[in-house]
């Protein structure tokens, strides 16, 4: 058996495990990646990504990636969608979401409305992801499985298994980012609490015959269940409201989808090949915290939910941003271990509300004449200008504000892209924060980069004209805000988040 130590250890490459461990890396900590699968999953998952997942990719240098793979999804679209022209104009510039189906959020009616939500599919996302950490020289290692772990309180030994051979690995710290069935959760012991399933779900890519001639683009609820056909060729979205399935990890057949397809359409219609297919379900729960010693969990580990308005995966990418530069910062020893802290008391109420959601989603698509009713009471309310900023906010996340104890409007905030600079210093926000740094963007005139210039080692000053005065997480989390000269409480805030001053 090899014996090797490593400061984190991530369990588990999906979009999660490996955002994670880019964000420790740029952080300064070594981190190794186990996966169980030799291959990347290619089941169908996640068609989109939302704004604030996006954004934090941004901000990590994947902006051309992303455009590119959204230009490729808009003409895959623009086929199906009679009338679509996806080279002129991304349809996502326009979509603003839906809650339970019904699609009234407007993306040109929200307050930031070049805040929006890329269409970036799952696969794409960890192919784009796998480069990065390749790039940057993390070892992934598939096809090695978690077998067990023991927090000693003084480190994490983890044994796993690989074709190679049996490896024990320490680390200091010990990440399950291994989803909704984390191996890392239950031998941990984390408490999970939360609802049981109530419904059966399926997804799928598949072959039609005639499909143009005999199912209509779009969500549809039905007598039966609800169903969605598109945005891309062959996919199908099913959700039936009978109880769980039997046995939810048996293989997904094409009977199965046909069967249900029918059903639910209550269309004549036959499923020639199924390409990709899952199973899902609304089984709601949470971890009631998301640490336990030195033991973490971050995505599908650490909160399951239905899949409804697709929101799970942003949920994990930003858990990974908000963890990845604490648990570096720790492991570097720039940091106490109270750091650590804040990731739960951040996260946890964020995921909270997404569980209640995607509960309320459920229950507005239950196929009864009381959900009638109640379904033209939301859609009226979603028509409304305040109604479709409303959600799309919250299946957005846009409003996200961690509580940092500031009565500021801005601190909590997570902050989007802006220009900074003039002339020949022209730059944004996002390209100053690729390599994992803070900013500090500073309209005193001088006097906040002063201050801020004993934390050099990781705070980046960036000048700008009018507008208030901004510190910034490497999570674009603003930390600090201040109007006109004042610096009142920024040596505080640099100190809470960075530690003493270097000099």
């Amino acid at each position: 058996m090899t014996r090797e130590r490593t400061d984190v250890i991530v369990v588990g490459a999906g979009p999660t495990g490996l955002l994670l461990a880019i964000e420790l890396t740029l952080g300064g900590a070594d981190a190794v990646v186990i996966e169980r699968l030799s291959e990347p999953d290619q089941t169908i998952k996640a068609g989109a990504i939302g704004a604030l997942a996006g954004e934090a990719l941004e901000r990590r240098g994947l902006s051309e990636a992303m455009g590119a793979v959204e230009r490729s999804m808009a003409d895959s679209m623009s086929r199906l969608m009679k009338g679509a022209d996806g080279a002129s104009e991304l349809p996502f510039k326009k979509f603003g979401g839906h809650f339970s189906g019904i699609f009234l959020i407007d993306q040109t009616r929200q307050r930031e409305p070049d805040r929006r939500l890329r269409g970036v599919n799952q696969q794409a996302l960890e192919k784009m992801l796998g480069e990065r950490a390749h790039a940057l020289g993390i070892e992934i290692r598939r096809g090695c499985e978690l077998i067990d772990f023991e927090d000693t309180g003084d480190c994490v030994i983890v044994r796993a298994k690989a074709a190679s051979g049996d490896a024990e690995l320490h680390s200091a710290y010990l990440v399950g980012c291994d989803g909704g069935r984390s191996t890392v959760r239950k031998r941990a012991g984390f408490d999970f609490p939360g609802t049981d399933p109530t419904l059966t779900g399926h997804q799928a890519i598949v072959d039609l015959d005639h499909p143009d001639r005999l199912l209509p683009v779009g969500w549809r609820r039905t007598p039966v269940g609800m169903m969605a056909y598109g945005p891309i060729p062959g996919r199908v979205f099913l959700a039936e409201f009978d109880g769980p399935p039997a046995d939810r990890s048996a293989p997904v057949t094409r009977e199965e989808i046909e069967t249900t397809l029918r059903r639910i359409s209550g269309v004549d219609i036959s499923v020639t090949a199924v390409k990709t297919a899952t199973r899902f379900t609304d089984n709601a729960r949470q971890a009631a915290s998301y640490r336990k010693g030195r033991v973490l969990l971050a995505g599908d580990a650490a909160h399951v939910h239905s899949p409804f308005g697709g929101q799970g995966l942003n949920l994990g990418l930003l858990d990974a941003v908000n963890l990845g530069w604490k648990l570096a910062a720790v492991v570097c020893d720039r940091m106490p271990e109270s750091l650590l802290d804040s990731y739960t008391e951040e996260r946890h109420p964020i995921a909270a509300r997404v569980l209640a959601n995607t509960r309320a989603q459920v229950a507005l698509m239950r196929p009864d004449v009381m959900t009638d009713a109640l379904r033209d009471i939301v859609a009226d309310l979603m028509s409304l200008d305040e109604g479709t900023r409303y959600f799309g906010e919250m299946i957005s996340g846009l409003r996200i504000r961690y509580d940092l104890g500031s009565d500021h409007p801005l601190v909590g905030r997570l902050a989007g892209n802006v220009a900074l600079g003039d002339g020949d210093t022209k730059t944004t926000l996002f390209d100053q924060m690729e390599d994992g740094r803070a900013v500090l963007i500073d309209a005193t005139g001088g006097a906040a980069s002063a201050i801020a210039a004993r934390w050099e080692m990781f705070v980046r000053c960036v000048p700008r004209r009018g507008g208030p005065s901004l510190l910034i997480r490497p999570d674009a989390c603003i930390a600090w805000a201040a109007e006109d000269t004042d610096t009142t409480g920024l040596e505080a805030a640099l100190t809470r988040w960075f530690g003493p001053a270097m000099h």
